[in-house]
């Protein structure tokens, strides 16, 4: 495992917590809008590592969430536009990192 993929996992963690979600389920095909919302701030936070979309692909499938690149980018788009609209959001990302 990187460096990086262990940041990652810190970030999980963290993430987890927040959102009142069991890590485990950040890694499940779930699509409840918590665990949703959970996982794409997670490929955000790996995204500022830095972390290349296909390394993000990689260190979710190695946790067993199999994902396509088109739907990590996607999730990073949302992430940004959260961001963009809500300053609590970023204030919570700054918490994180």
């Amino acid at each position: 495992m990187t460096e990086k993929e262990k940041a990652c996992d810190v970030y999980a963690k963290k993430i987890a917590k927040l959102f009142s979600v069991d890590e485990k389920d950040i890694f499940k095909k779930k699509k409840t809008q918590d665990i949703t919302d959970a996982r794409q701030l997670l490929y955000y936070l790996c995204s500022k590592r830095p972390m290349r979309t296909v390394a993000i692909q990689r260190y979710m499938k190695s946790r067993g969430y199999d994902i396509g690149h088109s739907s990590i980018r996607w999730g990073l788009a949302s992430v940004k536009r959260k961001i963009e609209y809500d300053r609590d959001y970023q204030s919570v990302i700054e918490k994180l990192s």
